[in-house]
């Protein structure tokens, strides 16, 4: 059955949006070659898009033929901002945008644990207010959309954050509180791992994957799971809670209320710190996700330096098999540093990593394993190299390990994005 006119034009009316979002500005020549439309039906859309106020002309093109052709069209930016935050225990990150998602403002507060639910909600709250006023004038008021990004469960029937131990009680209060402070705008929550995925999806990592894992490696550790391109959360919104995963090497188990006896105690930041020092390292600052980092950064910085030193250092002339006309550069380093502390910290490490994605493979064959977070940014290919061998003996299901591409900076972009598709899926409707 053939689409009736309206449906047609909204049709129409969303594929141009969906092109001058993804492409920018575009003349109407532009459009009608990438929609195939015909020039009519392409003058009546941008027309229509120009009169409701969602596009407008930003400029021409660059073309020498001057006139109504050469105009290039924009989406009207302008016409709703976004906030998105990055809820974590000792505080918030906020940014604001346009409605192209173009960052205007940026906020982070520190927020006591001791300073009460009452007050820590102002304060995150005052953080969402400052940003948007740096952003302009209008965009307090104007907030369309809030995205956050939070730890901890997040029921899929409700939307709302569940109460999880360890994490502070304003994290729960936040969205209502944002939400009567800001009645008409569409405040959304979701956890900081489904929103690290969905970043590294989109723009990082995973860009030309379906299907894969991430492994969030930070403060804590999780993970967020994508079958077929789609974010999958569970019954009850717990899919990708590994921390509280049974592993050896812990001594004890997890329970329902406590996932230190799980493999959060091999992999979560404290943990990472301690094995640090077992072997020798220096490690100081706080056990957090950026703490843990700066330790797995600088391990990984010393092995690469010593790998460099050994192939400057490699006589030529003794390479295999004397061959006096070997480059250098084809000397096989991979075992230099091998016994280094440093070296032996990222073994470590990489066993440990790989029992988790190795239970995570046995059960979803997800092909891909994206190390995301602070610590799987900081280790880079040198880490996700040392995980992927370990894997590839443990199991029989051929799985590629990836460094993560955004690290922290991961679970604000995906709440940002998301803040940003749902506006734009609600002002762009027919």
């Amino acid at each position: 059955m053939p689409a009736s006119p309206s449906t047609a034009r909204a049709i129409n009316d969303r594929l141009a949006l969906r092109l001058l979002q993804q492409e920018g500005p575009l003349t109407a020549g532009q459009l009608k070659q990438l929609t195939g439309l015909s020039r009519p039906t392409v003058s009546d859309l941008v027309e229509r898009l120009t009169v409701s106020g969602l596009i407008r002309v930003v400029g021409e093109s660059g073309e020498q033929r001057r006139g109504p052709n050469a105009r290039l069209y924009g989406i009207a930016a302008d016409r709703a901002h976004l906030a998105a935050l990055d809820v974590r225990t000792g505080g918030v990150l906020v940014l604001v945008s346009d409605l192209v998602g173009r960052v205007l403002a940026e906020v982070a507060v520190p927020i006591d644990a001791g300073s009460g639910t009452g007050p820590a909600v102002e304060q995150a709250v005052a953080a969402v207010e400052e940003a948007a006023r740096k952003a302009g004038p209008d965009a307090w008021a104007g907030l369309h959309t809030v995205g956050i990004g939070a730890p901890g469960l997040v029921d899929p029937a409700t939307g709302d954050l569940r109460d999880s131990s360890g994490l502070p009680a304003w994290h729960r209060s936040l969205v209502a509180a944002l939400q009567r402070r800001l009645p008409k705008a569409r405040v959304t929550v979701e956890n900081e791992t489904n929103l690290a995925a969905l970043a590294e999806q989109r723009e990082g990592a995973a860009r030309d994957r379906e299907t894969f894992v991430l492994l969030w490696l930070g403060h804590g550790v999780g993970a967020a799971v994508v079958l077929d391109g789609r974010l999958r959360r569970g019954a009850s919104g717990g899919t990708g809670e590994i921390g509280f995963l049974p592993v050896p090497g812990t001594g004890s188990l997890p329970s329902a209320t406590d996932c230190d006896g799980g493999f959060h105690a091999l992999a979560g930041a404290a943990a990472i710190g301690a094995l640090a020092r077992h072997h020798g390292l220096a490690v100081g600052g706080p056990p957090d996700g950026p703490g843990a980092a700066r330790v797995v950064a600088e391990a990984v910085a010393a092995v690469e330096a010593d790998r460099a030193s050994a192939a400057a250092g490699t006589d030529v002339g003794s390479a295999v098999g004397g061959g006096r006309d070997r480059p250098a550069a084809e000397v096989d380093t991979a075992d230099a540093g091998a016994g280094s502390p440093a070296a032996r910290f990222l073994d470590a490490l990489a066993d440990r990593l790989a029992i988790g994605a190795a239970a995570v493979t046995a059960i979803l064959d997800p092909g891909c394993v994206v190390l995301g977070g602070e610590v799987g940014q900081a280790g880079g290919e040198v880490l996700a190299a040392r995980v992927g061998a370990r894997l590839g003996r443990m199991s029989p299901l051929a799985t590629e390990v990836r460094a993560g591409a955004l690290g922290g900076a991961a679970v604000l972009r995906g709440a940002l994005l998301t803040a940003r598709d749902r506006a734009q899926d609600e002002l762009f409707a027919p």
